[in-house]
């Protein structure tokens, strides 16, 4: 039991160190703990306070980030609208022109047609006509006493001419 019970000595002893170790450490090494416990709690908060600061600034670049892609939207649903107005625009227009320009063409080919086609209504009445003159000719020059007669060499005549 002698050992948990120390002596008046040792105690005395270990009071007067306890007092020189905390005399030295209040003295020499507290300031200089309290010194850099201050500077770390004040870098602490200064690091705190400016997060915070960069945490707003970045919520308002966020809103302005978000205001800009929402204009950029609008801006490039316009420049589509536009664009597919233009095509739409320009489609139109080309169809109009090729429906002219087909209209003008087939308005000259109906006109040519027409010219062509007259051109041959009057050849094939000239033709007629000198077939008419040739056959009267002919029959004005033979003398046929008999119609009859007169009859079948127009017949045969008629089926001698060959139309061009």
């Amino acid at each position: 039991m002698e050992l948990l019970l120390p002596h008046l000595g040792i105690i005395v002893w270990t009071l007067l160190v306890f007092a020189i170790v905390f005399f030295i450490l209040k003295k020499f090494a507290w300031p200089a703990i309290m010194k850099g416990l201050n500077e770390r709690e004040k870098s602490i908060a200064a690091s705190l306070e400016s997060a915070e600061k960069l945490k707003v600034e970045m919520a308002q670049m966020k809103n302005e980030n978000e205001a800009l892609m929402a204009k950029a939207r609008e801006e490039r649903a316009t420049m589509l609208k536009e664009a597919k107005e233009t095509r739409d625009k320009m489609v139109t227009e080309a169809k109009d022109e090729a429906k002219a320009a087909a209209a003008r063409i087939i308005a000259d080919a109906q006109t040519i047609i027409n010219q062509q086609k007259n051109a041959a209504l009057v050849d094939l009445k000239n033709q007629v006509g000198n077939l008419v003159v040739e056959v009267s000719e002919k029959v004005i020059r033979r003398e046929l006493g008999n119609k009859a007669d007169q009859e079948n060499y127009i017949k045969q005549l008629a089926s001698e001419v060959k139309l061009n």
